[in-house]
């Protein structure tokens, strides 16, 4: 999978940018809040409909103006496909190959990336909100099932909720027993998936971090699950509490992800550098494991993350990734990369202006 160029109309502070991408290795070098990062935010953007940045699609908008679009052309599967992303006050408008989809969860997968930015250290250190997004925005990607099951789950719950609100004391056992079984469908599904994705990503991981750590750390994954044996059971059991709380207790909305380093919490008592070595190897684990579902390997996105580590970890991603994933980097300095290959193009990034370096 490749992302041959792309298209910014009023995204941050890009009024119209136009770039095209070299197949292997692009690298944007410049000071830092010169927009560097913002041509990564748009590729993601373009991928998940998201920001990594932010909640809040306003910021996204360029001052002053009311809408702003992303377009781009992928090569999937030697197949050259148009991709459109539209946002303004109304919502997004999203399009495949020149025309619209009804639903952003048809959309969702046909580009896929790998995002690497300092702050995925909240993956660990964060709260379980964090690990629960990060496994939404992967499934995402790769099982379409997945995103249909996650957007009807969270409308049934988000109904469940209000409901609790609006009826407290007069409570319909009958009317709410409708709800949970439409909530308890919908949430085994999301389980499983995610048990089932966990799983694959802590054999690739567990191999990675083994390397990294000079075979002295072994990773595991815990899928922490709120549901302990049986949802609807469970569900039903905690009915009168969560009439009481006026919201939904059991379910997969307050699931967990946990890391452990030979046994240890590294989000409790994992130095920094195990933590950024347990990044390294989710993040390259995702690269194969998305290869493994759809034949593509995904764009590799690397926001300033080379500074932060040492040479050995630099290496291993860089080899393991260039050469597989196309691969987008900012970086403020190229003194610190080692081993770059010669098939890259640079782009010298100054407050908002970008130019192609002819020196490679």
């Amino acid at each position: 999978m490749k992302l041959n160029k792309i298209q910014l109309k009023n995204f941050r502070n890009y009024d119209n940018l136009f770039l095209g991408f070299h197949p292997n290795l692009n690298i944007f070098l410049g000071q830092n809040a010169q927009g560097k990062t913002n041509i990564l935010e748009s590729i993601y953007f373009l991928a998940l409909t998201r920001s990594h940045r932010t909640n809040h699609d306003s910021e996204l908008i360029r001052w002053g103006a009311e809408t702003m679009s992303i377009k781009g052309e992928i090569e999937k599967n030697g197949t050259r496909v148009p991709l459109e992303l539209q946002l303004s006050k109304a919502g997004r408008l999203a399009k495949v190959n020149h025309l619209r989809e009804r639903k952003i969860a048809d959309y969702i997968g046909h580009l896929n990336v790998v995002m690497f930015a300092p702050e995925d250290l909240e993956l660990i250190k964060g709260a379980p909100a964090i690990r629960r997004r990060f496994l939404d925005m992967e499934l995402g990607q790769i099982k379409v099932a997945y995103l249909y099951d996650s957007v009807r789950y969270n409308r049934i719950l988000k109904q469940r909720n209000i409901y609790l609100k609006e009826n407290f004391g007069n409570i319909d056992p009958i009317f709410l027993d409708v709800l949970d079984e439409q909530l308890v469908d919908y949430g085994n599904k999301i389980m499983i998936t995610r048990n089932n994705f966990i799983e694959n990503l802590e054999k690739i991981a567990n191999e990675i971090h083994h390397s990294l750590s000079h075979g002295v750390e072994d990773l595991k994954l815990i899928y922490e699950k709120k549901v302990v044996s049986d949802f609807a059971s469970e569900l039903k059991k905690a009915r009168s509490h969560d009439a009481i709380r006026r919201q939904t207790s059991i379910g997969p909305h307050r699931d967990n992800l946990q890391f452990f380093v030979n046994g240890i919490d590294a989000s409790s008592f994992g130095s920094q550098g195990q933590q950024r070595t347990i990044i390294l190897s989710i993040k390259l684990a995702e690269i194969e494991l998305i290869f493994q579902e759809t034949g593509e390997y995904p764009i590799l996105l690397l926001d300033d993350v080379m500074s932060e580590l040492d040479n050995i970890r630099q290496i291993d991603l860089l080899e393991t990734s260039i050469g597989k994933a196309q691969t987008f980097l900012t970086t403020t300095t190229l003194d610190h990369l080692k081993n770059l290959p010669t098939e890259l193009q640079i782009f010298n990034v100054t407050a908002g202006n970008i130019k192609k370096s002819e020196d490679q």
